[in-house]
Order: structure tokens, then sequence, then C-alpha cells
């Protein structure tokens, strides 16, 4: 899913007015961010490589990003809507003609992104183990998990599951673990994750 979710760059060899400049830095800072953070998390990656691999100058960067915790955030808003919103609930919704349909369907997503060469786990996972709850990355890293599980929680009360907020618990509790199984090397972690996914649909019905 990374590479269809990469910030656009654009053309930086046309021409362009100054307010169209900023926004091409910016969005190759921000590719550039997106494809280092998502593969080798937040601490490996430092600012002299983003702005060698970005293409701009020093002070540009630090124009737009007056820290690189400002660029991570980014990143994460970024990742947010690229991944969870389009890449794995939009999808899920589309292939399903009942709320029950589309929740399965979330694995159905996971599992070919699981098979794919840039699979890269779980990113608001990954920063929130790297950096910690107490830090500021780890904290937003907690707010997007959370904004996924109510994504989830709106189809449990579509389907008119019984406690849509703990059913949405556990049900995340299925994907982070069959993120990191896949992660191990199980590419069948979406299959086996729906199976028990049903069961707990069952679980929850009124």
């Amino acid at each position: 899913m990374s590479t269809e979710a990469k910030v656009p760059i654009s053309d930086a060899s046309s021409p362009a007015s100054s307010g169209e400049g900023n926004a091409n830095s910016v969005e190759r800072i921000l590719s550039v961010a997106y494809e280092l953070f998502s593969r080798r998390g937040i601490r490996d990656v430092g600012v002299n490589e983003l702005i060698e691999r970005s293409g701009v100058a020093k002070a540009t960067f630090y124009r737009h990003f007056p820290s690189k915790d400002s660029l991570v955030l980014a990143f994460l808003e970024q990742r947010d809507k690229l991944w969870t919103v389009e890449a794995i609930v939009a999808q899920a919704r589309g292939r399903g003609q009942t709320p029950e349909e589309r929740l399965l369907a979330i694995f159905d997503v996971l599992g070919e992104w699981f098979r794919r060469d840039d699979f890269e786990g779980s990113t608001f996972t990954q920063v929130l183990l790297e950096m910690g709850p107490s830090h500021p990355l780890g904290q937003a890293s907690i707010n997007y998990l959370a904004k996924l599980r109510s994504h989830v929680q709106a189809l449990a009360e579509e389907a008119g599951l019984v406690d849509p907020d703990g059913f949405a618990r556990s049900w995340q509790i299925l994907m982070k673990g069959s993120i990191i199984s896949a992660t191990g090397g199980d590419l069948d972690a979406g299959k086996r994750a729906q199976q028990m996914a049903a069961w707990l649909i069952e679980h929850h019905r009124a």
C-alpha cells in the first residue's frame, strides 16, 4: 500500500511561482518522509538524510518543518488519510454489501497488503512502541489508532452489534495481531484473523 499512498511529487523542473515552489518543497519532503519513516521508523532517520533525499536546502526544510517531530506529525496525519481512510476503510466499505461484510473485508484488504513487496507493518503501532506513550509522537499514534478504531465502531453500530466500543477494541486487537504475524512471515494471517473476526461478530449480535 505504501507505494500507492506516497505523496505525489510535482515536477521540480517545471516553471513555478514562489508559492508553487513552496508547495513542491513540502511535497518532496513529505514524500521522502513517508517512505523512510514507514519503512525504518523514526529514530533511524536523521534530518540530514531527509534534507538530502528531498533535494531541498536546510533553510527550506526548517522553514516548513521547524523540527523533526513536526515532520513526523505531518507524516502521521498523511498516513491516517492515505492508509487508514483511503486504503483500509474505503476499500473495505466498497467490497461489502452489508456492514458485517464490510467489517470482514477489512481482513481481505489487509491480507492483500501482507503479500505486497512494500508491506511495512503498522506505522502507528511502531511509532508508539518506538517513542513510548508519554512522548508527543507516541500520543499522536495512540490518537490515530483510536480514530481507526472509531471507523470499526461505526461499522459495528451500522450492523446493530452489542457493545460496539468493546467490539471495536477486540477487533483492533485482531488487526494488530494479524499485522504483527504477517511481519513475522505469516502471509495467511489475514485469513486467520478473519475467521476469528467472524466469531467475534456472532458474539456481539443482539
